[in-house]
């Protein structure tokens, strides 16, 4: 009962679509709406290219004054994480605001790629009994061979891009030791770094007013706390029972017909 002949074959597309996705869209989402300061913190009438986005670390606020803490759960922080240093918090946030990222990237890729859309670029889902989204990847590679090498070339561009934009280089006598006060360590941020904030905005979203700033960019951290709950939450569904998200809500129908494979068991 786990993976469906009727469900399975076209299920495949959902990964394609999420893998050429993560490449294509993670640089736009990444600075277009993300880069803005907390609500709660401290702004400026200064410009936002004269500051760090308008935002003054200030230790006496919760998370030195960055974005993220709303009601009805204000400073919410059960762990203690945000107990720590300037430059840990930025890390932290910088670790968050990636990871949701790829999180908003993955849900469309799995919703996209599944019935009642359906879609997948480098392949027809209808007549391939494969599963849902989760199960895509394994034949990504006899379908387009040369795909994870792409992949992986265009992420470490990206990633490469990001490390020379927010991270300061280590020093040689830090090299592989332990948190130390002296010198500068690896993945230390650049004290003039925002956390997020890789200089990508090809459409021009991001706003010049503080405020303004800082409301976008708590709107980006929710849908990113959202979405790495919510990818988890349909990667968990979808190992349990096999069947596609919508199809497994019985909002969407499994339109797999056995009868178009090229090769027909009795």
């Amino acid at each position: 009962f786990f993976f469906e002949l009727t469900r399975d074959r076209y299920l495949f597309c959902v990964s394609i679509v999420i893998m050429k996705l993560f490449a294509a869209l993670s640089l736009l989402v990444s600075s277009a709406s993300a880069f803005a300061p907390s609500l709660k913190a401290a702004t400026t009438t200064t410009s936002l290219h004269e500051t760090l986005n308008g935002w003054v670390p200030d230790e006496s606020q919760f998370a030195w004054g960055l974005p993220g803490s709303l009601d009805p759960a204000p400073e919410f922080d059960p762990l203690g994480f945000a107990d720590c240093d300037l430059n840990q918090i930025k890390k932290y946030r910088e670790a968050e605001i990636q990871h949701g990222r790829v999180a908003m990237l993955a849900v469309i890729g799995m919703l996209v790629t599944e019935e009642p859309i359906e879609f997948h670029p480098l392949f027809e889902a209808s007549n391939k009994d494969i599963g849902p989204a989760i199960r895509h990847l394994d034949e990504v590679r006899a379908v387009s061979p040369f795909f994870f090498e792409i992949l992986g070339l265009i992420i470490g561009a990206l990633e490469l891009n990001r490390a020379l934009q927010g991270f300061k280089a280590p020093d040689k006598g830090t090299a592989g030791r332990l948190r130390s006060d002296e010198g500068t360590m690896f993945q230390d941020l650049k004290d003039d770094y925002y956390p997020g904030d890789v200089n990508f905005d090809p459409l021009g979203l991001k706003p010049e007013d503080p405020e303004e700033f800082a409301e976008m960019h708590t709107k980006e951290l929710q849908h990113g706390r959202l979405a790495m709950l919510g990818i988890a939450g349909i990667v968990a569904q979808e190992l349990v029972d096999g069947q596609e998200i919508f199809v497994s809500m019985g909002v969407a129908q499994d339109s797999f017909d056995p009868s178009k494979l090229p090769v027909q068991f009795p």
